[in-house]
């Protein structure tokens, strides 16, 4: 029965459908509103409609739009460490800057260094930026660009697309990053991509008008002069910017897909998505670089040993590849923090797994493993959170899960600690199960542990 209402779920399902209700993760590690990504989309489709891009082409671009941001966490950890400040809000002013002009980076970077320290922290961390200069703004658009690409590869998609995001930040005049390409150099889908995204960073920050501005004024700079012509054109009656202020823009970006090249969800494809996105959330922190891949393995494990059902298996899988997507909405000066956090601080991270509720909820064919993702830091006693619920209100899956979370956790590397022993974090699952955790799982998991399974 159970598998029946899943494969349910996702019959018909368009993959166009899965990514756009995730791009509101990708737009919260870039720190641009709600909706960035499928403004965005919708405005470099219609761009690619007006250049007459064959269909293969318009599916490419169509998916390159959708993932343009699917490497923004791989930088987030050393932007905050050099610029010393909330990376959300240094990614955010970042896309409005124009590099190319001096006055405009030193103003951009004398506003965001350390805003919160003393003026000779802020002074340290303005000479230090300075320093790195265009070498360390290359760096970090390599970063993000290059692991873009590599995550639309693993999910199957054409390399078209991966070439896009991977040369998205390169300007028509060969002053931009991370190759210095150069006009035809530059793949048109790149080139499309960045106008897009351009157009509505500036159109969300400051209406219509300056996004116009901004692209007539970067032509023949940033921007090839062809693309932004089309861009222009759709923008003359108004109709473009009327089209992207729908509150609900996520139909409308499923019916760009060209038809003939639409891909629908399967379980293998939905997989994909799990474990792509699962990067994209350890991307976020050097401290939890494989932590997802982790905690998936362990919980795989004991559920292997409850002879769980295939389709249950499956869910778990995925549910624990997910369960902290959630935390791309903490910024990096806390998942990053080296010292003890402020109640303020600890308040953002236990809310972490009702934003991985809230994000997983949005996907049809992920709704049946949001409550179980989201539950990984509850406990049997109620002491656990988000909701403080009880075992009553924990099945198997849950059980399991917090289980993993935990012993991932203690067994690597933190900001604030080294990993710990094995006999120290036996000893604190042990200490634990009962009141808190599930002992069944607790005791396979010793079981596991001491045959080297895991």
């Amino acid at each position: 029965m159970e598998t029946k209402t899943f494969n349910k779920k996702i019959e018909h399902v368009r993959l166009s459908e899965v990514l756009s209700a995730l791009s509101y993760a990708l737009d919260i590690v870039e720190g641009q509103p709600e909706g960035h990504v499928l403004r965005s989309c919708y405005i470099g489709m219609k761009i690619g409609e007006r250049l007459r891009l064959s269909e293969e082409d318009r599916s490419a671009l169509f998916y390159a739009l959708l993932l343009k941001d699917a490497g923004c966490s791989s930088n987030a950890s050393k932007i905050t460490a050099l610029f010393g400040s909330d990376d959300f809000e240094t990614k955010k002013a970042f896309k409005t800057v124009d590099w190319s002009r001096l006055p405009h980076a030193v103003k951009y970077v004398a506003s965001t260094v350390s805003p919160d320290s003393a003026i000779w922290t802020k002074a340290r961390r303005f000479f230090a930026v300075g320093l790195e200069g265009q070498k360390g703004a290359r760096q970090l658009v390599l970063i993000r660009c290059e692991r873009g690409a590599e995550i639309v590869r693993l999910m199957g998609f054409p390399e078209a697309s991966a070439q896009a995001i991977r040369n998205l930040d390169e300007h028509w005049n060969g002053r931009g990053h991370p190759d210095g390409l150069h006009r035809d150099e530059i793949p048109l889908l790149s080139r499309i991509c960045g106008l897009a995204q351009t157009a509505e960073v500036f159109y969300s920050g400051f209406g219509p008008a300056r996004a116009e501005e901004v692209a007539k004024a970067r032509r023949k700079t940033w921007f090839d002069p062809d693309v932004v012509d089309a861009f222009l054109s759709l923008t003359k009656d108004g109709s473009l910017w009327k089209d992207i202020r729908a509150p609900e823009l996520g139909p409308d970006i499923s019916r760009l897909e060209p038809e003939d090249q639409v891909v629908e969800v399967t379980p293998e494809r939905l997989d994909l998505v799990a474990e792509a996105f699962s990067q994209i959330i350890d991307a976020k922190s050097p401290f939890t670089y494989t932590h997802s891949e982790g905690v998936t393995e362990v919980a795989v494990a004991i559920a292997k040993q409850l002879d769980f059902e295939p389709e249950a298996l499956r869910d778990l899988k995925r549910a624990a590849l997910l369960h902290d997507i959630g935390k791309l909405g903490v910024s990096n000066s806390i998942l990053d923090k080296p010292g003890r956090l402020t109640d303020a601080e600890f308040g953002i991270i236990k809310n972490h797994p009702r934003l991985t509720y809230d994000i997983l909820s949005r996907v049809s064919a992920f709704q049946p493993i949001a409550q179980t993702a989201a539950n990984h830091h509850e406990k049997l006693d109620g002491t656990g959170y988000h909701r403080g619920i009880t075992g009553d209100d924990l099945d198997r899956p849950s059980r399991i899960l917090a289980v993993a979370d935990i012993f991932d956790a203690l067994s690597k590397d933190r900001p604030y600690r080294a990993a710990m022993p094995m006999e120290k974090v036996i000893s604190i699952l042990d200490s634990d199960s009962g009141d808190k955790l599930c002992p069944e799982s607790v005791d396979i998991l010793k079981e596991l542990v001491e045959k080297d399974v895991l």
